[in-house]
């Protein structure tokens, strides 16, 4: 996707940013290629420039194995604040909520949502559930286990992998238009990729990527709007894995990525309404972006992503350009949202500004993330 291209900035927290050292914390899996390597660290070396430059003091964790405990002890939990930009932990199928489990078993501050809710946002289907159950509108969707299809009878249809991120799994044969295509990719999806299939009405309509900030105040950031405008298809105006991570793909090249989306003054105010309900229902915290699909004036909200891609060349970062803030006044904002969690920095934030707490239940293998005995 190829980004081009005011809203009132939200209030500062009053937090300065020298007072608030920084521990940026990400993932690098030995296994990537050269290429993708070099990019991450680029966009690594920009962030903690941006930080560095608001006057946070910064240090990095680079985590290149599976032993985050141990790769955390010469840091103490009271002196800094965990930027957490970890997408999982290297050599971990599916790790990303034991990040924030590991750092609060260690007593770290950390941004973003907590383990229970990077865990939810795993399993589309319970994502669901959770909007059914607030009244949020989101397209029609049946999960299966075996390709037994008999009462899907709404298409155009679209079938995802029931738990994945990153659109991985999706590509234009995802979109299907009868009994058959449905079946075929029912069970590709289960056979190929060891997981129940999620079919959904597929949403033919404008697209747009929500960015959201806050706790208890929380704010909804202009809308970025993906141009699908040069796809006759519609197998083709959808967000695949190679249109987020393919350059030079059809895809990433023929996707344009508008700031603020062309909504009017009415309809915006619907999508802040849906955003905010939204974010407080999966208990979002910090920050959050979420897929919102458009049909007929009205808004569908297809997925929550609480842990996104906070780099430099992201939807994030450009949403809150245009909303008044650049880059590094992006990131200093979301540690701020972080510190007034930390007991060494704020004490008497209400409890509202310090986000949903969350408590995460799942059991861990501590050997796995570098506890000691």
């Amino acid at each position: 996707m190829t980004f081009t291209g005011r809203s009132r900035p939200c209030s500062p927290l009053k937090i300065q940013p020298a007072q608030v050292p920084v521990l940026v914390l990400h993932n690098l899996d030995p296994s990537w290629g050269p290429d993708e390597t070099s990019s991450v660290m680029e966009q690594v070396k920009l962030l903690m420039g941006a930080l560095r430059d608001q006057g946070h003091p910064v240090e990095e964790l680079r985590l290149t194995d599976s032993m985050l405990a141990m790769r955390l002890a010469p840091w103490d939990p009271w002196q800094v604040v965990v930027l957490n930009w970890c997408e999982g932990i290297p050599g971990l199928d599916r790790s990303e909520p034991l990040v924030p489990l590991v750092l609060e078993a260690l007593g770290f501050t950390y941004t973003g949502s907590s383990p229970e809710v990077l865990s939810l946002s795993w399993d589309k289907r319970s994502v669901k559930r959770i909007l059914n159950g607030a009244g949020i509108l989101t397209p029609r969707w049946r999960a299966y286990s075996r390709p037994t299809l008999d009462d899907w009878k709404t298409f155009p249809a679209i079938v995802k992998p029931a738990m994945e991120h990153c659109s991985l799994g999706l590509t234009p044969s995802s979109v299907v238009m009868d009994a058959r295509e449905l079946a075929q990719q029912v069970e590709r999806v289960i056979q190929e990729m060891n997981q129940p299939a999620m079919v959904e009405d597929f949403i033919d309509g404008p697209e747009f990527h929500v960015n959201l900030w806050g706790n208890g105040l929380v704010q909804m950031l202009p809308p970025a709007e993906m141009d699908f405008s040069g796809f006759q298809d519609l197998r083709d105006r959808l967000c695949t894995f190679d249109s987020k991570f393919s350059p030079g793909s059809r895809h990433y090249e023929g996707i344009r990525v508008r700031v603020p989306g062309s909504l009017s003054g009415s309809q915006l105010k619907r999508l802040q309404r849906i955003a905010l309900a939204t974010y407080e229902a999966v208990g979002c915290r910090d920050y959050a972006r979420l897929d919102v699909r458009m049909r007929g004036g009205r808004f569908y909200v297809l997925d929550v992503n609480p842990n996104p891609d906070i780099g430099a060349d992201t939807s994030m970062a450009l949403c809150a350009e245009k909303a008044g803030h650049c880059y590094g006044s992006m990131l200093s904002r979301l540690v701020s949202l972080a510190a007034v969690r930390h007991p060494g920095l704020c004490m008497d934030v209400p409890a509202a500004e310090k986000g949903p707490q969350g408590v995460f239940s799942a059991p861990i293998i501590p050997e796995a993330v570098g506890f000691g005995e």
